[in-house]
């Protein structure tokens, strides 16, 4: 390819990879470990978006941030870790660690009082209890199975559509919503144990 072809954005919209470690390492590093929560493969990731974004420093055509534009590399590089992880395990097989699921709800569809969902008690603002909060959750979900782990952290924190999971994840989508739904039921059982 001549570079004369090559389209760039203006140049103060141009990468500097030069900053991106003091300007986004830390950024990229804690978005990573929240996905994953594998200290040193989360380190790994960084490094491999950061060399990956130098190698395709020409694509990039200035119609997002350059945070935006490395946090749309590393989101790629969790989701090969999540298919790696998911590859070979037999979602036709998952079973219920907590056991037989119970019947939540009335006949009216209403919950039945002794499986409502409770408050947690953060109805005012308060920095501490947020950040415990989200301490207990990410304890949580690291206790999920690798293939549960991947589809809810893509479904509920990364916003991702239904079908992109399964795409991506070689999911039917029967398959899908059984383990979203053990996945909460999972979820809220660990943190009703360990927040209240």
């Amino acid at each position: 390819m001549i570079m004369d072809e090559i389209e760039l954005p203006p140049v103060d919209q141009m990468p500097d990879p030069k900053n991106w470690v003091n300007t986004y390492a830390d950024y990229l590093y804690l978005f990573a470990i929240k996905r994953i929560s594998d200290e040193d493969q989360a380190r790994d990731l960084v490094q491999e978006t950061f060399l990956a974004a130098l190698q395709s420093m020409h694509k990039f055509e200035g119609k997002s941030s350059e945070r935006t534009w490395l946090t749309a590399i590393l989101k790629n590089k969790i989701y090969d870790v999540y298919r790696a992880k998911s590859s070979g395990l037999k979602t036709e097989e998952i079973k219920n660690p907590i056991g037989e699921e119970p019947d939540f709800f009335q006949e009216n569809g209403h919950w039945k009082k002794e499986h409502a969902p409770k408050q947690f008690g953060l109805d005012d603002f308060d920095s501490l209890a947020h950040k415990e909060l989200n301490h207990i959750l990410q304890q949580c979900m690291q206790k999920l199975p690798a293939m549960w782990l991947s589809v809810f952290t893509m479904k509920h924190m990364d916003d991702e559509t239904t079908d992109f999971v399964c795409a991506e994840l070689r999911l039917s989508q029967a398959n899908f919503w059984v383990i979203i739904h053990r996945a909460k039921l999972n979820l809220r059982a660990c943190l009703q144990k360990n927040w209240m």
